[in-house]
């Protein structure tokens, strides 16, 4: 892979190793530079977990959902020198638990075990001890992991986020999941176009034909009314270059 395109790509520089203050720097800036975003499973464009493929497109200006980018990051902190684990969760939603495999996440070994998640939509900032059950302040909220009959639990905020399995996998144990989260029908993937950026001061979305900036101040929704308002506010905000055909495509899913 090109660790310094990838690098460039997230506006870090290269660290002389992966340490916990370079981890939270690579962290941060992804989340702030790489959106997670669904625009590809809208446009009916199939979603192969090969990493070269997930690669080039977080390096090429676009973002994607868990299975995408914690794939591309892990990929990007292993070359660096860093040992990486897959780790797969069930995410918590309106009734309880969803299947297995539901999301990815990392395992960063350093000094201690850190979990490590750039594809959660609004989450952690920051790097989260695995080693630790003791809340961990970040600027994305309060977080604690907590045991659940062998798994983990990991709250934000005293609400659970997702169930995350202590077993190392392998990325062609999601495929299932993967091409299900793509293709169900009632897949939240599918309801509509939505990318986001998540920074320190809160996050800027785009869902459908709307502009949401949330921050500690509130949340504001500005209506994009035409197609070049919508490619102007993905190119503005979240980095991606649509056209207008795209736009229009993405209004109709």
């Amino acid at each position: 892979m090109d660790v310094d395109a990838y690098l460039k790509r997230i506006g870090a520089d290269r660290p002389s190793r992966v340490d916990v203050a370079a981890l939270r720097e690579l962290q941060e800036r992804h989340l702030a530079t790489v959106p997670f975003e669904n625009l590809d499973v809208i446009l009916g464009v199939p979603i192969e977990l090969d990493e070269d493929r997930l690669l080039a497109k977080v390096i090429g200006g676009r973002g994607g959902y868990c299975y995408e980018l914690n794939t591309a990051f892990g990929a990007l902190l292993r070359a660096l020198g860093a040992e990486v684990t897959l780790l797969g969760a069930a995410v918590y939603g309106p009734n309880g638990l969803g299947p297995p495999f539901d999301h990815l996440a990392l395992r960063v070994d350093l000094d201690s075990p850190w979990l490590v998640d750039v594809g959660f939509g609004r989450h952690s900032l920051h790097p989260l001890r695995l080693d630790s059950r003791t809340d961990q302040p970040d600027p994305g909220g309060t977080f604690r992991l907590v045991e659940a009959g062998g798994d983990l639990d990991v709250v934000k905020d005293d609400a659970p986020q997702y169930r995350l399995e202590p077993h190392a996998r392998v990325l062609a144990d999601f495929a299932p999941t993967n091409w299900w989260q793509q293709t169900w029908p009632g897949s939240h993937f599918r309801r509509g176009a939505v990318a986001s950026l998540q920074t320190a001061a809160g996050q800027v979305t785009v869902a459908g034909r709307t502009l949401i900036r949330t921050s500690a101040a509130g949340r504001t929704e500005t209506a994009l009314h035409s197609d070049a308002e919508v490619v102007a506010a993905y190119r503005e905000h979240l980095g991606i270059e649509l056209d207008l055909a795209l736009a229009q495509d993405l209004g109709r899913g």
